[in-house]
């Protein structure tokens, strides 16, 4: 039974780097931060699971969303976790064959023995056999050791070059137009093979420089995500399930006049509304496999929203869950995340694994929270590094939605546009 007390704090924003900081001395953790990004749909300013009761740890695919129901279902207590793309070979009849350096986990969920949750000026600690007012103030005095700066040398590679890029895009119109597909979330991969970097040093940094409403640091074993994702995969309140796509992509503007320019470009733009609202379509189909019969519907269509890098086109789609439903169920029917495959996506999924050379792992994933009473929020893991600190080596993907509108350079600007903050928190201009 976890003891709980609340504190209150003078400068919360401080404080949440002293948890982030304090947190690293345990394995595993995860930790979620909102960014004080305002909406109704956000419970938290910044959540955290520390240290570990037991964990789910899964490398194989078939049969992970019952193991993860039946975790579920022996558990009272908080638990994070993750979930990669490749989960979709437990969803449908799919393989995946490309190669795979970072080597996280499939699936991964713990139960913290610590869990702190941050509100506004307040802090709750939640704990197990710790004492709330030994770990409280072990994080306000906490001092890291000081650690290197990054590895100026870093060699960033891509796995795809720039016309091979271009080839594989025209492939991927060609099944387009033959009506293979109407949409393929198509994605390369940066990669550094000696990096030697200090994870929380990288969050804060990529953090600072891009913060996003679903940002999260998680780490396993020698293993660590470092993300700044802006985007919300599936949120349950009650029996009420929220799901956010993102997909339209614009830079920011220079001046005030420019960004108005730019978000109106993207507010009208066809190719861009066409690629959101197929997805939306892909979204509401795969809600209503779990959801009561009429209550799907869009919130939001076309909302634009500004971001330090950019500014995204964000579509909202709630339904209501059907009371004989699991939510694992509801996760299940919904993952992957369309945002990151494309429509059909069955068929979108065959396509990523021939024409991508890196295997996805954790990027396309989801990592988020399900709380004692079974509320849950996940993210997207997009705008994200991955790092095996052990064989150091370090990878980050980005992509594009490719449509029979597409201009296939300026998918690759695109891309590129992505990742951007990533490559400025690397010095790699």
């Amino acid at each position: 039974m976890m003891r709980s007390k609340t504190y209150q704090l003078n400068n919360p924003s401080e404080f949440k780097d002293k948890i982030l900081h304090w947190s690293n001395q345990f394995d595993p953790f995860c930790f979620l931060n909102n960014n004080n990004f305002n909406s109704d749909l956000n419970t938290y300013e910044a959540l955290v699971g520390i240290g570990k009761i037991n964990e789910l740890k899964l490398d194989a695919t078939k049969d992970a969303f019952d193991e993860l129901k039946a975790y579920c279902e022996n558990s009272s207590h908080w638990l994070f976790g993750f979930l990669s793309y490749d989960l979709k070979n437990d969803v449908e009849n799919l393989q995946t064959n490309n190669a795979d350096q970072v080597s996280m986990p499939e699936l991964h969920f713990f139960s913290p023995k610590i869990v702190l949750e941050l509100k506004h000026e307040e802090l709750v600690i939640h704990s197990h056999q710790e004492e709330n007012d030994k770990i409280f103030d072990a994080i306000c005095y906490y001092n890291p050791s000081s650690t290197a700066n990054f590895d100026q040398n870093l060699n960033i590679k891509q796995k795809i070059s720039k016309q091979d890029y271009c080839n594989k895009v025209r492939h991927i119109k060609d099944h387009i137009a033959k009506g293979d597909i109407y949409e393929l979330n198509f994605c390369q991969e940066f990669y550094s093979e000696q990096a030697t970097i200090d994870p929380v040093k990288t969050y804060t940094d990529l953090n600072t420089l891009s913060p996003m409403p679903f940002s999260s640091f998680y780490k396993i074993d020698d293993k660590y995500l470092i993300c700044a994702s802006p985007e919300r995969f599936i949120k349950k309140t009650g029996n009420r399930l929220i799901s956010q796509p993102i997909k339209g992509t614009i830079s920011r503007g220079k001046t005030e006049d420019e960004e108005e320019i730019k978000k109106e470009f993207l507010r009208t733009n066809a190719k861009e509304k066409a690629e959101n609202v197929m997805i939306v379509d892909l979204v509401r189909n795969d809600l209503s496999r779990s959801s009561k019969k009429g209550s799907v519907k869009v919130d939001e269509l076309y909302g634009i929203y500004t971001f330090n890098q950019l500014h995204q086109m964000i579509s909202t789609v709630s339904s209501e869950l059907k009371d004989d439903v699991h939510f694992v169920d509801a996760i299940k029917s919904a993952f992957p995340m369309g945002s990151m495959t494309g429509a059909p996506k069955i068929r979108a999924m065959e396509l990523i694994e021939k024409y991508g050379e890196t295997k996805r792992g954790l990027f396309s994933g989801a990592v988020g929270y399900i709380s004692p009473d079974k509320d849950l929020d996940f993210n997207v893991v997009i705008r994200s590094i991955l790092y095996n600190q052990s064989t150091k080596y370090l990878s980050y993907q980005v992509g594009s939605a490719i449509t029979a509108n597409s201009e296939i350079e300026s998918e690759y600007e695109e891309c590129l546009l992505k990742a951007e903050a990533i490559n400025k928190v690397l010095n790699k201009l």
